[in-house]
Formats: structure tokens, C-alpha cells, sequence
């Protein structure tokens, strides 16, 4: 393009800033679509985008490892009930003019060869902002139910993402799936820590989603599903951490291997009150399955993996650093704890793995659930159990937490005393969000292997 055509592209796409950010800000503040954000941790292995196919045009393209910061895997996800086209006739449309369902006031598609016709492969579109930031993309994949875009230089990502749809009796899911890293340390910095940029980013998708049911002339059914997997730098094959001091929260989960537990439980459950210990035991029902053993892929079998990996607890609350490539009896965590913008570094240990058939008032269950226990220098003292029941007569699944705690007699006073002063508040919220959690995230698990 003409050095003039692209300056006086650019000025009028700039000259779109204000008003593109007031109207996007004003749809922001007022959405009225339920959106479901789950944030878990992941791996390497499992959330690294597809293979290139045989013969895909590399030259400019930005791969992960060019890029800066964690590794995010993202799934918007979506049904649309009732609609007049098929998947198929969906995906032909928007492959015709991504326009269609672009949030106009913020963002558009550029074919850059500036051909007719849907698009192919190779094709080249650069996404228009307000502002710096375009992002020139190349089509790496096409069927007649998806597209793969991959982020070429100068993008703010360094990745790929895919749009698909698929039917399902008389609805349509569409997924828009992005893995991605940051494209440098700046845009690190307004994603993963000022979260402008993921904000700005969540709301494009969103908008789109949303574009695109009113295409279909259908109706969406519960919303927008978010599903977020971040794989750490350092995470393949080392300590899985918590973000940007990854190098330092290794070297304190090394640290705990010469650590002791901080407590000793009495035999007699009597004496646990007396001695200012706390029982706690909620439940949370699962998605059910059909009677019998646990079925391959289905809601116990979820709930299982999830467990395993810790995605239990909330990452904006808890978060874990652990050799992923360790048994997990035995393994050491460190948990990074975050309260009122503090965090808090303390060590728990893995103790007994147990995945065994339980007869409980003549029913049976199948029951899969491991145990850890704090280590010197915990503010708190105990144990907790996360299980995973499926009643085999009736197919119900169910989450089971089991604790027992109190306030540590040794460790660091200052964190004493602040837990002995809020933490059992806190410590019960969080109970109840990780129940909360786990009946979600398995709900949201099942709907992704569906697709």
C-alpha cells in the first residue's frame, strides 16, 4: 500500500479513539450477557497451540517462544439455541467478511491482497485499532466448520486462534480458542499486571460472540463461557510457579524439602475442640453420570484430573508452585497466598493418595481423594482432604472437602496473629469458593470435551 494511503488509513483510524473508547467503555460497564470466567493453571504439554500444518507459510509469523511472559490458553465458548443456519453456512459467512460480527466502534478486519471471495489460506488481514494496536494475523487453517489465524510481527500476541462451530440438534456451539503469549515485555506489562490490554481483549471476543448469535438469528443459552489455562515460563519439565518470580518462588519450594510438619492431630477427636482445633466437612454435587463405574471422560473422571493438577483453589487467591513431574504422593507445594494485595509464601506436603471402593450405609461409592498438611513456618496448622465420590447405585458425583486446622503455635507472629484475627473468615470463604469452583469448572470441562 502507497506510504500516503496507509498514513491517512492510520490518522482516520486514530481519529476513531475517542469515540470508539466511550462506546466501548459505556457497552463494557452496561453488558447485560451472563459471562462465566474460570482461571486455572496449565501445562506445557497440553495447552501449546496445534502443529503447523504441511506447507504453512512461517515467514513473519511470531511463534510463542518469540514472545514475552506466561503462555495463555483461552476458550470462548458459546450455544446458540434456535438458529436459521447451520454451522457450516455460519462459518462460510464470516469467512466471507469477518466484519460481520467485528464491534465496529473498536475494531476491524483488512484484507491486505484486498481479493474477493471468502478467505484461504495465507490470506493476510491486519485487526484495526484505535491507536498501536493493529494486529496483522495469516490464515493458517481452513475447513468448512473453522478457521486458525497466527499473529504475524508487530502483533501485540505472539500465537494463534481459532474460530469454530459445530452443531448439535437444533443449537450451534461456537468457540472462538487463542494460545498465545505476550509479543514483548510492554505488552506483558499491560496484560498480565495493568490488564489493560486483557480487558480490552476480553471485551472484543465477547462482542463478537454476541455478533455472532444475533447473525445466526438464534439466542444464547446460559451466556458466555471463559476458560483460562496459564502455563508459567520455566513450567515444562520444572516447578510449576506462580508468574514473573518464578526463579525465586523455585528456590523456596526446594526449601521446604528439609521442612517438617507443624502439628501433630490428637488421637481422641474429643480433644480436637478442647484444643482449638477446627472440623470442617462441606460437600458439592457434581454433574451426574449413569450408574455403574465412573465413565471415560465423564464427571468424576474430570473432577479427578482437576484435583490432581490443584486447580481447587482460585489462582487470584491461592496459587501453587510444584514439580508437575513428581508423584503426587509426597509432592511438596508452595502456596502463594494473596490477601488485601499481600502475598503470603507457605509450605503444605502431599500425604496419602487414595482411589478405592467404600461401602457407607450399604450404598457404594468409588472415591478418589488425596490429603496435604502444613509444614513449619505456616501461619496455620492442619490438614485437608479433597475427595471426589461417585455413588455407583445412582451415578451421583459429588466434591467432598474435609479439614482440620488452628491457628499455628510457631512460624512468623505477625501472620499469626492476622490469621487469628480474620483467617477464619477467610478460611471458610474459601471453602465454600473452592466447592463453588470445582462444580463449575467440571461443568465447564464436560461442555469442552463435548465439543
Amino acid at each position: 500500500m502507497p506510504r500516503r494511503q496507509r498514513t491517512l488509513r492510520r490518522l482516520t483510524t486514530a481519529s476513531r479513539w475517542p469515540l470508539g473508547v466511550a462506546l466501548t467503555s459505556w457497552r463494557y460497564m452496561w453488558r447485560t450477557t451472563p459471562i462465566h470466567r474460570w482461571e486455572m493453571s496449565g501445562s506445557a504439554a497440553e495447552d501449546s497451540p496445534p502443529e503447523w500444518s504441511p506447507g504453512t507459510d512461517l515467514t513473519e509469523i511470531q511463534h510463542p517462544g518469540d514472545g514475552a511472559g506466561p503462555l495463555v490458553h483461552r476458550v470462548y465458548r458459546t450455544r446458540i439455541e434456535a438458529p436459521r443456519v447451520d454451522a457450516e453456512q455460519l462459518m462460510e459467512c464470516l469467512r466471507s467478511d469477518l466484519n460481520r460480527v467485528a464491534p465496529s466502534e473498536f475494531a476491524s478486519f483488512q484484507r491486505l491482497d484486498a481479493g474477493d471471495g471468502a478467505m484461504e489460506v495465507g490470506d493476510d488481514y491486519v485487526v484495526r485499532m484505535p491507536g498501536p494496536w493493529d494486529g496483522p494475523v495469516r490464515v493458517v487453517s481452513v475447513t468448512p466448520t473453522s478457521f486458525r489465524l497466527a499473529t504475524l510481527e508487530g502483533h501485540l500476541e505472539a500465537g494463534q486462534i481459532e474460530f469454530r462451530a459445530f452443531a448439535d440438534h437444533r443449537s450451534i456451539e461456537f468457540v472462538i480458542e487463542s494460545w498465545a503469549r505476550s509479543g514483548d515485555r510492554l505488552s506483558d506489562l499491560l496484560y498480565s499486571h495493568a490488564r489493560m490490554a486483557k480487558e480490552v481483549q476480553l471485551h472484543m471476543w465477547t462482542s463478537l460472540l454476541e455478533r455472532v448469535a444475533e447473525l445466526t438469528g438464534g439466542r444464547m443459552e446460559r451466556g458466555i463461557t471463559i476458560t483460562t489455562k496459564r502455563v508459567d515460563p520455566g513450567a515444562n519439565g520444572e516447578a510449576r510457579g506462580p508468574g514473573p518470580d518464578h526463579s525465586r518462588a523455585r528456590r523456596r519450594l526446594e526449601a521446604l524439602s528439609g521442612r517438617e510438619l507443624n502439628f501433630d492431630l490428637p488421637g481422641e477427636p474429643d480433644r480436637m475442640a478442647e484444643q482449638g482445633w477446627h472440623t470442617d466437612d462441606m460437600t458439592a454435587a457434581l454433574p451426574g453420570e449413569a450408574s455403574g463405574p465412573p465413565q471415560d471422560g465423564g464427571s468424576w473422571e474430570v473432577a479427578r484430573e482437576l484435583m490432581i493438577a490443584y486447580q481447587v483453589a482460585d489462582p487470584d487467591v491461592v496459587r501453587a508452585t510444584y514439580r508437575h513431574d513428581a508423584p503426587l504422593a509426597g509432592r511438596d507445594m508452595l502456596l502463594q497466598i494473596r490477601f488485601l494485595g499481600v502475598r503470603f509464601h507457605v509450605g503444605v506436603r502431599v500425604g496419602e493418595v487414595y482411589d478405592e471402593t467404600r461401602e457407607v450405609d450399604g450404598r457404594q461409592a468409588r472415591v478418589f481423594g488425596w490429603d496435604y498438611s502444613t509444614l513449619e513456618g505456616h501461619f496455620e496448622e492442619g490438614k485437608m482432604h479433597y475427595e471426589v465420590w461417585k455413588w455407583l447405585e445412582t451415578g451421583e458425583v459429588e466434591f467432598r472437602l474435609r479439614a482440620f486446622s488452628r491457628v499455628a503455635r510457631s512460624g512468623p507472629p505477625l501472620l499469626r496473629l492476622g490469621f487469628r484475627l480474620v483467617g477464619r473468615r477467610q478460611q471458610l470463604r474459601f471453602y465454600q469458593q473452592a466447592c463453588r469452583r470445582m462444580r463449575r469448572l467440571t461443568e465447564a470441562e464436560l461442555d469442552v470435551r463435548r465439543g
